[in-house]
């Protein structure tokens, strides 16, 4: 039965994707999806109250990636670190989350930042604060993800404080790390990282950095949407150190390589696509290249609109489709977030994973979006 979406009737598919968890982990790429946290929506908070995390489904949901082989990201961007959740929930995830792999056997990596400081900070207090949360993550079992820092951004004077606070770091870390470059798209306050806002410059900054540590770097994440500076980044590499694609625009691509090499991948893109990139890696570990490609490919519609400026806001249609997809039962966000994108946004984002054959239950889908366009004054065509 047609819907009617705000950009168009719109016929909804009868079938999903045939999906099924494949059977042994990934072989040819190292895959991590960047999962987002499912709100409490029955808690009475207000919105100057610490999140209120529903644990079970939180945790349910990343059972169902590392059941497709795919690798959990946790503690980072896509969980709202900085927009909803604070260090205090952000620890409380990584614990619940790390034993939660060691119980399934699932691959964890976890994000360690510096947002247990809220106001203006020394560099002294940056490293403190990093230790902090590099000590919890490395205790809870799990690798440890150094993210960019709101508060290193904001006290560094130049390219010398970045290299100081990283190698004091790298020095702490019991285990070879992923090194994160957000870029400001995703925050603005990391405008200008590595201590310079020519990029050229920011990226000889952070290789320089790798070059003097690579025995405690495992590799990097570049979350900059610039296919064409992460391959640059990943040919200049160590030997050993690999590049995780952080580029929700072109991953395919980047993830599939050139006949000077690949990226592995973290994504919060992968959060949605879990299943169908777990399935297409699985056909890349066969060999067959334009296989993978002709999975992922028509996925990066459906990306680029999640991801689009301002792009900070992309994990609103993330767990908007979540929720269409049936692993959670509400559309409610830590912090509110689930209003940051308009309602024509939202409908675009269903039909475009509609037409990828993404939700598991397409009735149930498009009953939600109904629903949702029910609650917001229209009545989507009626069944």
């Amino acid at each position: 039965m047609t819907i009617h979406l705000p950009q168009g009737p719109y016929e909804p598919r009868a079938t999903p994707l045939d999906l099924a968890p494949g059977t042994g982990p990934l072989a040819s790429r190292t895959v991590f999806s960047a999962a987002h946290v499912v709100a409490d929506p029955y808690a009475d908070i207000s919105p100057d109250s610490p999140a209120a995390v529903d644990w079970d489904a939180t945790l349910a949901f990343r059972r169902h990636l590392w059941s497709h082989g795919l690798g959990v990201a946790e503690a980072m961007d896509t969980a709202q670190r900085g927009m909803g959740l604070d260090w205090a929930g952000a620890a409380e995830l990584i614990r619940r989350s790390a034993a939660e792999a060691k119980a399934v056997g699932g691959r964890i990596a976890c994000g360690v930042g510096t947002d247990q400081l809220t106001g203006p900070a020394s560099l002294a207090e940056v490293r403190s604060a990093y230790e902090e949360q590099l000590a919890l993550v490395e205790e809870s079992g799990a690798q440890a993800i150094l993210m960019a820092s709101r508060a290193l951004a904001a006290a560094a004077k130049g390219p010398e404080d970045y290299l100081e606070t990283y190698a004091h770091l790298l020095r702490q870390a019991s285990e070879p790390v992923v090194l994160h470059w957000l870029g400001p798209m995703f925050d603005p306050a990391l405008d200008g990282y590595w201590g310079s806002s020519d990029l050229d410059t920011a990226t000889d900054t952070f290789l320089k950095v790798i070059a003097e540590h690579p025995d405690k770097v495992d590799g990097i994440k570049i979350s900059l949407l610039d296919a064409e500076r992460e391959i640059d980044v990943r040919r200049r590499l160590p030997s050993g150190v690999r590049c995780y694609t952080g580029d929700d625009f072109n991953y395919p691509e980047l993830i599939a390589g050139d006949d000077r090499g690949f990226s592995h991948a973290l994504l919060g893109i992968f959060d949605p696509l879990g299943p169908l990139a777990a399935h297409a890696v699985r056909v890349l570990d066969t060999g067959d290249t334009q296989g993978f490609r002709d999975l992922l490919d028509p996925t990066v519609e459906l990306s680029r609109h999640l991801f689009q400026a301002p792009t900070r806001f992309y994990k609103t249609g993330v767990v908007f489709l979540a929720w269409l997809a049936g692993h959670q039962d509400h559309f409610t966000m830590v912090g509110g977030l689930q209003s940051a994108r308009s309602l024509p946004h939202l409908a675009k984002a269903y039909e475009l994973a509609d037409r990828l054959g993404l939700f598991p239950d397409p009735e149930l889908a498009e009953s939600r979006m109904r629903t949702l366009l029910a609650v917001n004054g229209g009545n989507g065509g009626t069944r």
